[in-house]
């Protein structure tokens, strides 16, 4: 015992000396802490989400435990627009994709909106226990790409519109660090047409700190801006392209903007430390 107590302090000597000196080392320490804290997140409390299954409440624990997850990782959220957010009628929220970190903006707007669902692709259900903690927390699971996925999606208008859910979803489909938003899909906008709910754009500030080319994860600020909702009522298919040039062109411009504010606080602080 003696002996693996010298070992273990050695091991984690090493590791803070290297997360210390070495950018590559911290961005994999980082990552490592970032995947194990999220699983024990969502895997501890599956016992309590069990006594309701597919409540979308029960990520509430998970989400309150990745916030704290966030913050030791060095990253501090503020989130703009909290006065467009109407728990009275279901909405499709939609958000940029930038990384698999994305999850914690996720726990940052899960108690500030009510009936969250989140819309994920099908491997990350056989992730367990991840998966299995999502699958309990209501998450709605579809294969990319396949004709199942738009089947999946449009059965969730119901639920948008009957039980007034937050449907999110990434328009993107895909997850870049670049300064412009990818081309977005059709599928979140069926749904909303078909259930007559509002789009509620949402947009996350680029993260300056991560850089998956140069292998660099440091600290830093990152806005979420809750943006207006865009009214669907009186839209028909025929008005999807339009809507979602429109959409598309709002959160880039208020990516654009945000993300500037948001590396101008960040190299004053460089330039500071």
């Amino acid at each position: 015992m003696a002996a693996f107590n010298v070992v273990l302090g050695c091991v984690m000597a090493l590791l803070i000396i290297l997360f210390t000196i070495s950018s590559i080392a911290r961005y994999y320490i980082k990552f490592i802490l970032f995947i194990v804290l999220s699983l024990l997140s969502a895997s501890l409390p599956i016992p309590l989400m069990l006594i309701r299954p597919f409540n979308p409440r029960n990520a509430l624990i998970p989400a309150a435990l990745s916030r704290l997850t966030s913050r030791i990782l060095g990253i501090r959220w503020t989130v703009r627009g909290l006065e467009n957010v109407d728990d009275s009628r279901g909405a499709v929220v939609l958000l940029n994709h930038q990384s698999s970190i994305d999850l914690f903006v996720l726990s940052e707007l899960w108690p500030l909106m009510s009936r969250c669902t989140v819309v994920s692709k099908r491997e990350l259900q056989y992730l367990a226990p991840f998966g299995t903690a999502a699958w309990l927390w209501g998450t709605v699971f579809i294969d990319r790409g396949a004709r199942s996925a738009q089947t999946v999606l449009n059965q969730q208008s119901l639920a948008v519109k009957e039980h007034k859910r937050k449907l999110l979803l990434f328009p993107e489909g895909t997850r870049h660090l670049g300064d412009k938003l990818l081309p977005f899909r059709k599928g979140a906008f069926h749904v909303a047409v078909d259930a007559r709910a509002p789009i509620q754009p949402v947009v996350v500030s680029k993260y300056h700190f991560l850089d998956d080319k140069r292998l660099r994860f440091g600290s830093g600020e990152v806005v979420i801006t809750i943006l207006p909702k865009i009214e669907t009522e009186n839209l028909s298919k025929e008005d999807i392209p339009a809507l979602m040039e429109t959409t598309q062109m709002t959160m880039q411009e208020t990516f654009t903007r945000v993300s500037a504010e948001t590396k101008s606080r960040l190299a004053m602080q460089e330039k500071h430390d």
